[in-house]
């Protein structure tokens, strides 16, 4: 069932996201450890400027907004397709364990000299977990079409990714190495390059269209299950291209960008006062709102003056939790 244009109480809500996502990349084209003029940025663009300037424009910016906007897009989307199935506002792409399970997949690279033997390595391996921890999801969960099912498991194997994470950052063999796992683990995607983005945009492509057809879905399955039923929704085949969505998509976004939190939990409580509060509703604003969040929150580690570059996932902590928590106060009587 295709998403049908969302009844919005605010009509230019997606052009105005549109061109703030649009303002985010141009900004994070234009930013960087070296300054460079918008004239040699321009001709670098358009192909006639000097190497150098092409090298970083090409090799080094454009892969990082690129890869800003797919993983702030499909942890946005993600977020609120789970808080619309799940019923739960607190719902993340954390929730189900893929997070952690792709997260777990990237450290075992990092320990055991993988990603040293090939730069693909870390994101291939990340991908795989996140996958497998899709299998033990479905595994663990069985028929049940309860969402309390869902939750529970992935609760399990989130806990599980996350001992094992533990447990390699108490092994690791040198200092260095638990140094490399825990800056890994912070969340960043600088100095990624287009492998990384051939790397994380299939995936991420292939989840955002999972969840983007199951609008009607959800919005059946705020009347619970038997009522969703009762409107034709098959809650096997709607929780199985969700599920399959979010593993795939938020495991390849994981892969090349480490742990980013709050993107996914944040985002939809943003655009929800915007909307008519449906879940069907929430989803392609959320896309937009978090590719433009995450791209921003990366422009601002680059103007933060500090000695070393912040990480990603730091700032957007820093920022998630103030913001949810004016919104929850706001918003609370309204669930």
């Amino acid at each position: 069932m295709p998403v049908l244009p969302p009844d919005m109480r605010y009509p230019a809500l997606l052009p105005c996201l549109a061109i703030i996502l649009l303002v985010a990349a141009i900004t994070s084209l234009a930013i960087g450890a070296v300054p460079i003029d918008s004239a040699r940025l321009l001709a670098a663009a358009t192909g006639h400027g000097d190497r150098i300037t092409t090298a970083i424009l090409f090799d080094l910016r454009l892969p990082r907004a690129v890869l800003g906007i797919a993983i702030g897009g499909m942890l946005g989307l993600a977020g609120a397709v789970l808080q619309g199935y799940l019923r739960n506002p607190l719902a993340e792409p954390a929730v189900l364990g893929a997070s952690n399970a792709a997260a777990l997949g990237a450290v075992g690279a990092l320990y055991f000299g993988l990603s040293e033997l090939h730069a693909l390595a870390l994101p291939i391996l990340a991908v795989l977990m996140g996958v497998i921890a899709l299998v033990a999801l479905f595994a663990l969960a069985g028929h049940s079409e309860s969402p309390l099912s869902l939750i529970l498991a992935g609760i399990a194997i989130s806990t599980l990714a996350g001992a094992g994470i533990s447990l390699a950052l108490n092994l690791s063999p040198n200092p260095f190495a638990g140094m490399e796992i825990t800056t890994w683990l912070l969340g960043s995607i600088e100095n990624r390059s287009i492998d990384h983005v051939w790397i994380a945009l299939p995936c991420i492509a292939i989840g955002i269209a999972l969840l983007l057809v199951d609008g009607r879905a959800l919005d059946a399955l705020s009347l619970g299950e038997d009522g969703a039923q009762a409107l034709g929704v098959d809650l096997k085949r709607t929780r199985l291209r969700l599920l399959l969505g979010v593993g795939i998509g938020v495991g390849g976004a994981v892969a090349v960008s480490g742990a980013i939190g709050f993107i996914g939990l944040i985002v939809p409580h943003l655009v929800r006062p915007l909307t008519d509060r449906s879940p069907s509703a929430l989803l392609l604003p959320s896309l937009l709102a978090g590719a433009a969040l995450l791209t921003l929150a990366d422009v601002a580690v680059r103007l933060i003056p500090t000695q070393s570059e912040l990480k990603l996932g730091v700032v957007t902590a820093f920022l998630g939790v103030p913001v949810f928590l004016v919104h929850l106060l706001r918003e609370r009587r309204l669930w």
